[in-house]
């Protein structure tokens, strides 16, 4: 009975770590933009395996945003669309390695889906396999 208890918590134990590694790895976690000498809110932003990395960005309204946007090496595509023209945010960008500068001064706050519009064929979007984050302005 002790062993067989031992045994299921060690199993809990390694999903929860495959959980913890998997979401670090999908890139769950934010990023909180601050306004640099220049007054432009300066974020690094990073797409891979159906991932945004950070997946939630927070800047603030009527500030100027740039976005060093690119992709991980590989050969899938990938791309950086934010459509929230209500709120002077239009984005929809291919990304590549190498890294692209993306502006936009959101003027409304809110928070606005961030995600990858391709898709394969017949297979999930890759929004549906979880390529999508928020981009929260705050007043």
């Amino acid at each position: 009975m002790k062993q067989s208890l031992r045994f299921a918590f060690c199993c809990l134990c390694a999903l929860f770590s495959s959980a913890v590694a998997a979401a670090e790895k999908n890139g769950k976690d934010s990023y909180i933009a601050s306004v640099d000498r220049d007054g432009v809110q300066r974020v690094r932003i990073v797409g891979g395996e159906y991932f945004f990395k950070p997946n939630r960005i927070v800047v603030k309204a009527n500030v100027p945003v740039e976005f060093s946007a690119s992709r991980e090496s590989g050969i899938v595509p990938h791309s950086l669309v934010i459509q929230a023209p209500e709120a002077g945010i239009t984005v929809d960008e291919d990304l590549s390695t190498e890294v692209r500068k993306v502006t936009f001064t959101p003027t409304v706050a809110g928070t606005y889906p961030i995600y990858c519009k391709n898709k394969l064929l017949f297979f999930k979007s890759h929004r549906e396999r979880g390529m999508e984050g928020a981009l929260e302005v705050v007043p």
